[in-house]
């Protein structure tokens, strides 16, 4: 989904939007019971329900920005600071205990991303704050998450969340929106399918595997991003964003083992 994001760098923005999540709700809304086909938007937790809809498209935003005006190996590297700001919103709104070895990955990953987003300083790089907005995102909904699941089935989480985003895109229509070819119609529809399927996918694995199994398939996506940034955009990466990207996967990793041990559960996003 990344890279597609990346390539249609042509395509006005709110309209790249629109249509991840226009084709997004296809896998959505085959997953919504018969039975309740004209119900299930109902819901007795509304405002949590918002909650994480706001944060999400706020999240998905952001990473649609970052993915537009920055490498691509120094974004993805930044999103995997996630489970960092998650940590800390455990401990303010959930009230978790945590101990000195999650503060110390949540310092390591934290010195890890000053490594990569030093080009915002040096060359007063301002999209270097949006994959820092995007982890923000990630952590309210992933706290959110954490309360939704106990009473609420993936397709309506999901549901309020990517209308919400798709409106916001929708929005943009009179911004001069452009007539696809039929290559980039093309990637509109991989890009909705994908990163919907993906969405509901990687959720449900959460929901039946332990997360210190899950999590670190994602940063698989670290190596793609910098074979495809080479391949596909030209970009070689940077010695101190492998650098800050070794320092974020380490503490994400001891994070999410810490988690396991402690028997919590770490939730993706879904964005």
């Amino acid at each position: 989904m990344d890279l597609i994001v990346k390539y249609l760098n042509d395509v006005p923005f709110g309209q790249v939007l629109f249509m991840r999540f226009f084709f997004g709700m296809i896998p959505i809304l085959f997953l919504i019971p018969r039975n309740k086909i004209f119900t299930f938007y109902k819901t007795k937790r509304p405002i949590l329900h918002a909650f994480r809809a706001v944060s999400g498209t706020i999240a998905i935003i952001a990473l649609f920005v970052a993915l537009r005006n920055l490498p691509l190996a120094d974004v993805i590297s930044l999103t995997f600071t996630g489970p960092l700001f998650v940590t800390i919103m455990s401990v303010i709104f959930l009230s978790e205990k945590v101990g000195i070895r999650r503060w110390s990955a949540v310092l390591i990953g934290f010195i890890g991303m000053l490594f990569i987003v030093r080009p915002a300083f040096e060359e007063m790089n301002l999209y270097y704050i949006f994959p820092i907005i995007f982890s923000l995102g990630f952590a309210n909904v992933a706290i959110s998450i954490r309360s939704l699941s106990k009473t609420e089935p993936n397709y309506l989480i999901a549901f309020y969340f990517s209308i919400l985003s798709l409106l916001v895109g929708l929005s943009t229509i009179l911004n001069g929106w452009i007539w696809p070819t039929p290559y980039e119609a093309l990637l509109f529809a991989i890009l909705g399918l994908s990163g919907g399927i993906a969405n509901l996918l990687l959720t449900q694995s959460y929901r039946l595997a332990d997360a210190s199994l899950v999590s670190p398939i994602k940063y698989l996506s670290l190596v793609v991003a910098v074979v495809a940034g080479y391949l596909i955009f030209s970009e070689i990466p940077k010695s101190m964003t492998l650098l800050g990207a070794s320092l974020i996967v380490v503490s994400s990793f001891i994070i999410f083992r810490r988690e396991a041990t402690l028997k919590k559960q770490v939730v993706a996003p879904r964005v």
